[in-house]
């Protein structure tokens, strides 16, 4: 297997692949939502173990795949 190639023995780039990023925002969007909740019913027992910053995190991933859905709308306009 050789590393480099000459501009003549190299084949075209293929064409780009349209893909729907929606999709993928939404499921996870989604996920970080089950999560968020799981972390709000176990809220006591993750504080007592020291992992309370989950809520938090929780919180961030759904709050940046809200995000990533409005720019992704926005981009297609």
């Amino acid at each position: 297997m050789r590393l480099w190639l000459k501009d003549s023995e190299r084949r075209p780039d293929p064409a780009p692949v349209r893909a729907d990023a929606r999709a993928a925002l939404l499921a996870g969007t989604i996920a970080w939502t089950i999560a968020l909740v799981a972390a709000v019913i176990w809220r006591d027992e993750a504080a007592a173990t020291g992992v309370g910053w989950w809520i938090w995190c929780a919180l961030i991933g759904v709050g940046l795949g809200v995000v990533g859905l409005l720019w992704v709308q926005l981009r297609r306009r």
